[in-house]
């Protein structure tokens, strides 16, 4: 009686998830910026002479000081939401096949987010890398920017008073749902494998 063949053990699957694709540090965006700056400076030094670009250097720098720290704290946020975050669990509540659901809860999770795009755009990221789809992540964006209650709360019931601000708000409810189902259908066609390595 003959013995099977010898085969390779299929690779196991041990549910870690794919390494992120690594991000340029100097991309298409980043030299637009560059030559706009550079045109910048340019005209300011014609205009002003060196005084006036030194000036502009000096409050921007005082400003990137100030900012810098926020940064870093929303950075940490989203680095440690997407340790924390169970994969599974936020890829089926708000993955691909999450449907309306998905769009659902990230727009409910979008209007409850505190805090200014420091942290919104980080745990946006977050929010991919540990399985959301595009849809998903889009209507919490634009739920976080239509109608977070950070800014209605801060802003606009002191300024604007209470029935501009809840009209607003209802009027505003339905964009972040369409926005993340547009988002959603436009990358299944732009991608039907999936992401883009």
């Amino acid at each position: 009686m003959s013995e099977p063949p010898l085969t390779d053990p299929a690779p196991a699957d041990d549910g870690e998830p794919k390494p992120r694709r690594a991000r340029k540090p100097v991309g298409w965006s980043m030299i637009v910026i560059g030559a706009l700056v550079a045109i910048c400076v340019a005209l300011v030094w014609r205009r002003d002479g060196i005084d006036g670009v030194l000036n502009i250097l000096t409050h921007d720098l005082w400003l990137f000081g100030e900012i810098i720290p926020r940064v870093l704290a929303g950075c940490l946020l989203g680095g440690f939401i997407a340790e924390i975050l169970p994969h599974d669990k936020v890829s089926r509540s708000l993955g691909p096949e999450s449907g309306l659901k998905g769009l659902l809860i990230g727009t409910a999770f979008g209007a409850i987010l505190p805090g200014g795009p420091f942290t919104a755009y980080p745990v946006a990221a977050a929010l991919l890398t540990v399985g959301a789809d595009f849809g998903a992540t889009i209507a919490m964006v634009v739920s976080w920017t239509l109608i977070g209650y950070g800014r209605a709360v801060a802003w606009e019931l002191p300024i604007l008073g209470t029935d501009f601000t809840l009209w607003r708000i209802v009027i505003s409810l339905p964009i972040p749902v369409l926005a993340g189902w547009l988002g959603r259908f436009v990358f299944v066609r732009m991608y039907p494998k999936g992401e883009p390595s």
